[in-house]
């Protein structure tokens, strides 16, 4: 009995302990994230149920709290107003205190009426959930206690503090701190790593970013959202609906005319097109001029290439410099950036008509057709199949 019901080894304790924080990590990808915040899927009500009597036992949060702040980080990202930003408190803060920082906001009565809309709202979460939140941890505690015993104290403050590290500190600092960018979105949205397994599938956080309200994070064939693995188990089990996954572009290889068909193509899978650009034009045309340039012109390329293709919102002074620096040495990179930045204007024109869209992205495909720049041209074609239409 001094072992706990269970009497597990020492390792099988510490099996025990993952299977039981990645049951929480899943609550949390699953349930308030992709649920609840982003309206992604619908679940059966005994599955919601079961995540949110999960969470009041590992984690002690609130539903309405944790979406309405979610919500208000994308509403006012790396803003002043985003709740935990470390472009604005800094990643040590961020990581350290991640925690501090959800409760503050948590303690924000207009965020929560503005932000938490559409979260459970029944007796349970009004007399348990919500009003006794702290209740949840005492009775895992026992619970953990009775079936580890005395390395149940282990296991409930491993349970205790997963969510804090990974979620309050990993994903909202690092996430926003460093990794790798599919989507040069307007925050400073990271991946950290391209298989989603011990965070669920959050780590895939620029992907989320740049299409928040899809249910899969995944977007290139080599990432792995696990969350996603369990949404697809549920569904077959018929526990789950999918609603909104990310936009893939539709390509018809016989279209040849810019039309309303294509701008509303390209506009909706404009993150892609962005994507593309840098992949197609900007990165061959600079592997050109590396080819051309001498040894202070290559490392003058080598420095700004990644600038190239950089959101423009998340560069400095001195990569603005470098970047400045590198489009002086090469006209033709001076044209290719433009037409870069003409291309991303076109989707900020929010008051422009369909007709003033249609006619700048029929001239921007016109002209970088004439620029003698093969990379721009063949891209500026390939454009031009971009469809929503069906191709059966």
């Amino acid at each position: 009995m001094l072992n706990g019901l269970l009497d597990l080894p020492f390792w099988g304790v510490m099996i025990a302990a993952l299977i039981l924080t990645h049951i929480t990590i899943v609550s949390v990808t699953v349930f308030l994230h992709r649920a609840q915040a982003h309206r992604a899927l619908d679940l059966h009500p005994a599955v919601s149920h079961f995540f949110r009597f999960w969470l009041w036992l590992t984690t002690g949060m609130v539903t309405k709290e944790w979406v309405a702040i979610h919500r208000k980080h994308h509403a006012k990202c790396e803003s002043t107003n985003d709740p935990h930003s470390p472009q604005v408190f800094g990643i040590r803060k961020v990581l350290l205190e991640g925690t501090e920082l959800y409760r503050k906001e948590a303690n924000n009565r207009e965020t929560l009426d503005r932000f938490g809309h559409g979260t459970p709202d029944d007796w349970m979460e009004r007399h348990i959930y919500s009003g006794h939140s702290v209740s949840g941890l005492g009775l895992m505690l026992f619970i953990d206690l009775l079936l580890f015993g005395p390395l149940g104290l282990t296991v409930w403050a491993v349970q205790l503090l997963w969510i804090p590290l990974w979620a309050a500190g990993v994903i909202n600092g690092i996430g926003h701190f460093w990794g790798y960018r599919n989507y040069e979105t307007r925050d400073a949205s990271r991946n950290i790593v391209p298989w989603g397994i011990l965070i669920g599938g959050e780590e895939l956080h620029n992907n989320h970013h740049a299409f928040s309200s899809s249910a899969k994070l995944a977007n290139k064939w080599w990432e792995l959202d696990i969350g996603w693995c369990y949404i697809r188990l549920l569904s077959a089990l018929g526990l789950a609906r999918v609603r909104k996954v990310a936009p893939r572009p539709r390509r018809v290889a016989a279209k040849q005319t810019v039309d309303l068909d294509t701008l509303r193509a390209v506009v909706m899978n404009r993150l892609y097109v962005m994507a593309d650009f840098a992949r197609d034009v900007v990165l061959p045309v600079v592997r050109e001029e590396l080819r051309d340039a001498d040894a202070s012109g290559r490392r003058l390329l080598k420095r700004a290439r990644a600038l190239l293709v950089k959101e423009e919102t998340q560069m400095n002074e001195r990569d603005r410099d470098r970047l400045q620096d590198a489009l002086q040495f090469s006209q033709t990179l001076r044209t290719v950036y433009e037409y870069r930045q003409q291309l991303n204007d076109l989707w900020s024109r929010t008051t422009a008509s369909h007709e003033k869209l249609l006619a700048g992205l029929q001239e921007w495909c016109n002209q970088a057709e004439a620029s003698g720049i093969q990379a721009l041209q063949e891209f500026a074609r390939s454009l031009r199949s971009y469809s929503l239409q069906s191709t059966a």
